[in-house]
């Protein structure tokens, strides 16, 4: 079930960065960021409230706004980034970023130990992930520090998250929304960028905001269930949602490596849900 709910994960992950990449380019970067998370932490305060919580204290907040720090960072330099029209850069940047630290952290520090399988799994999957989301123009490296920052704020969300206790339900979601919420506001300020949102444009950016909330229960119920490395790598297969939606919906053509990045996307995930 851990493998599922981190797959789930993957989907919304990546339908909320293909999204928030088109609002991105029609609008204010933090703008979208800003209103994006103030419509998922209305909804992370629904759902943290139907969901038991026999014993919610300060510790799993604090995870959870630490975790929304790094989601703040994240997202902030993901969108401006992807605003900018660097996928091919910022994506596998922040995407291997995120896995990576993630990955060191849970079998250094935490004691994780995937079976033999699922070591095989995790190493098909980080070229995947570059494969995946590598676009034609290679040689360009603008926008490569937004995706090292947002990578190293992403690791950070994932890991934070994944230390608050399954007591306190899903109240450090909702801690992670509001932190990431000033964080991008501050970020934005500090850089000058706009908060100023079309109307027509709010709604779509709530809908944004509801699918990374969503993305982040199912995340946190993953590791809930699965070791912190498997479920942040299953989690991190999100780059495939993007290149089949552009396929599928701009009409973009897919590279070969691209295609052999999803083949190995597909065995990375048969791989670590055998082991």
């Amino acid at each position: 079930m851990g493998e599922l709910l981190a797959l789930a994960a993957a989907i919304c992950f990546g339908s909320n960065h293909f999204l928030g990449a088109l609002l991105s380019r029609r609008a204010s970067s933090s703008a979208v960021a800003v209103v994006g998370q103030v419509g998922g932490a209305v909804v992370a305060l629904v759902v943290a409230l139907l969901v038991a919580a026999p014993h919610v204290t300060l510790g799993p907040l604090g995870w959870g706004a630490l975790s929304g720090l790094g989601s703040g960072i994240g997202v902030s330099y993901l969108y401006r980034g992807m605003s900018r029209g660097n996928l091919s850069v910022v994506v596998p940047l922040s995407d291997v970023a995120g896995v990576a630290l993630p990955l060191i952290v849970g079998v250094a520090l935490l004691g994780n130990r995937p079976s033999p399988l699922a070591w095989r799994g995790i190493a098909a999957a980080l070229p995947a992930l570059w494969l995946i989301t590598r676009g034609k123009d290679t040689g360009r490296m603008s926008g490569a520090s937004d995706g090292l920052i947002a990578g190293a704020g992403f690791a950070l969300q994932f890991i934070a998250i994944a230390q608050a206790a399954p007591a306190a339900g899903l109240w450090p979601i909702l801690a992670s929304r509001v932190a990431s919420t000033v964080a991008i506001a501050l970020l934005a300020r500090t850089t000058h960028a706009s908060l100023r949102l079309p109307v027509r444009l709010v709604l779509p950016a709530l809908g944004v905001g509801t699918l990374g909330t969503g993305a982040m229960i199912l995340y946190t119920l993953a590791t809930r269930q699965q070791l912190l490395a498997i479920a942040v790598v299953l989690a991190a297969l999100y780059p495939a949602i993007p290149v089949l939606l552009g396929l599928t919906v701009l009409r973009e053509r897919v590279s070969r490596r691209q295609v052999i990045g999803l083949i190995a996307a597909g065995a990375a995930i048969a791989l670590i849900a055998a082991g």
